[in-house]
């Protein structure tokens, strides 16, 4: 196989099944929305908007919509790749058997920046509503010294650290489990949001929204850029691929419910909280820590209902790290499987059924990021990463109609071929908002990851053991994804692998 061939190789696609090696399908579809509301809503109140707010003005709501359209568009993309290519892996899957597998590498450099960047910065912002609701209700503080790490005169952010190893145990226990615990405090989380909402609209004020876009077109874009890595929660719900029933239908149905009630959520709270004050008290530093709990604490003029907001942020913020670990662990475990790690990340437990080592290893690195690195700065990393792999699955729609237009889908993109060209237009634009210097550290980042595919992943890969590595007769259906949790399997005549 010459080298173009090999580096463009796709990965045959197959039906999804039960594998007594691997991972268990125990997950719902009312579990799986609640998965992508889970990554999702939390994140762009609790932090975001006190970053984008300042770029916006009030006009941040346009900035919320324009990332929703963008989402959304994205989102119904998202949904026929589920249904037609329903495994584990999220976005590097869809690209492995749509754009061959130098692309899929390049994709889940993306995703392993975004989780692992947004689950460390969102431990680390937990941290300061732990520290508010300490404050609130025992009048005692975490430490200055144990709520920083060195960069910011501290020695470690330990609260960061204990979340991600509490989600860490939850993960490996079982994903029914965290599927279970997960749904309970999403549903904790939306009820403390609305209860925020009718708080803050007794506080309504509509000449707050007077200087409605201070900033222009620009400071939209760049509002938009910030909070569309928020809507990570909806490439979340594609890594449970080999974990949930009946995939084909359930996926698509989850990523557009999860979409609609993240929508709903974000604009309810922005127009709320944007009416009890002026924008610019946004960035104040009274604000820049558990913002919406001093917003509740100015109107009310007492703090129970800040520490309500805390509770509440606490358990959100919680089930936000949950679930995005969880998708970092799946992907991981999925490229390890298609043989581009080390065995080890694609081991199963026999027993808990889930990937202990990969887990273990991820809360090892996102903890050592959440204890010691401040990661202010990072957030515009995270949506750099979401929108290449949004863009990657509207493109991956349009290449996949046309090499395998029989494919079984269980949801068909509606106004095709233009929702896919509108979805990626949309991205383009938003990635037009972000800073030079995310783009610099996006490549350097990408530019590590390829030369270890280069170096090591295309050497191990999986496809190099198949008779035809590329998946362009589109009958390959012998599933180079249906190996055993390590990647056990014999090539097939058909470039598969017989498990």
């Amino acid at each position: 196989m010459s080298a173009a061939r090999q580096l463009f190789r796709r990965k045959p696609i197959t039906a999804p099944s039960e594998n007594p090696d691997g991972l268990s399908r125990k997950i719902s579809a009312f579990q799986l929305t609640m998965f992508g509301v889970g990554a999702t809503v939390g994140t762009g109140v609790f932090f975001v908007m006190h970053e984008a707010v300042p770029d916006a003005g009030p006009a941040v709501i346009v900035a919320f919509l324009l990332a929703g359209l963008a989402a959304g568009l994205s989102a119904l993309c998202y949904a026929e790749m589920a249904s037609a290519v329903p495994v584990s892996g999220s976005t590097y899957s869809y690209a492995y058997a749509t754009l061959g597998e130098i692309v899929a590498m390049g994709v889940a450099a993306c995703l392993l920046l975004e989780y692992g960047v947004s689950t460390a910065a969102v431990a680390v912002g937990w941290s300061d509503y732990v520290d508010l609701l300490l404050v609130n209700v025992f009048g005692v503080g975490i430490p200055d010294a144990l709520e920083g790490g060195p960069f910011e005169g501290g020695i470690i952010n330990l609260p960061a650290v204990v979340l991600v190893m509490m989600c860490a145990i939850l993960l490996i226990r079982g994903t029914s489990e965290s599927a279970a615990a997960n749904t309970v405090m999403v549903i904790i989380k939306l009820g403390v949001l609305l209860g925020f909402s009718a708080i803050a609209f007794t506080a309504f004020n509509a000449d707050n929204f007077a200087d409605f876009a201070p900033n222009g077109v620009t400071g939209i874009t760049a509002a938009a850029g910030t909070i569309f890595f928020t809507f990570i929660g909806l490439d979340a719900v594609s890594t449970a691929g080999d974990e949930v029933k009946d995939p084909q239908k359930t996926l698509p149905r989850a990523i557009i419910a999860a979409l609609i009630t993240v929508i709903a959520i974000y604009l309810l709270v922005a127009i709320s909280a944007l009416g009890t004050q002026p924008w610019q008290d946004f960035s104040s530093e009274d604000q820049a820590e558990a913002g919406l709990a001093k917003i509740l604490e100015n109107v009310v003029g007492a703090a129970w209902p800040g520490t309500i907001l805390a509770i509440g942020a606490v358990i959100s913020i919680f089930s936000v790290t949950l679930v995005t670990m969880y998708g970092q662990t799946r992907i991981l475990f999925a490229i390890g499987r298609d043989g581009l790690l080390p065995s080890m990340f694609a081991r199963v437990h026999p027993t808990l059924r889930t990937p202990v080592h990969t887990t273990v290893v991820v809360a090892i690195a996102v903890g050592s990021l959440a204890g010691f690195i401040p990661l202010d700065s990072l957030w515009d990393l995270v949506s750099i990463g979401t929108l290449v792999a949004f863009i990657v699955v509207s493109l991956g729609v349009i290449v996949l109609r046309r090499t395998r237009p029989d494919l079984p889908r269980g949801f068909r993109v509606p106004g095709y071929p233009v929702v896919p060209i509108v979805s990626i237009i949309a991205c383009l634009y938003i990635l037009s908002g972000l800073h030079w210097t995310t783009y610099a550290w996006f490549l350097g980042w990408l530019a590590v990851v390829l030369a270890f595919y280069l170096l090591w992943g295309r050497r191990h890969s999986k496809l190099n053991g198949t008779a035809s590595g590329d998946g362009a007769d589109g009958g390959a259906d012998g599933g180079a994804g249906s190996t055993g949790a390590a990647g056990r399997g014999t090539a097939s005549p058909r470039g598969g692998s017989a498990s």
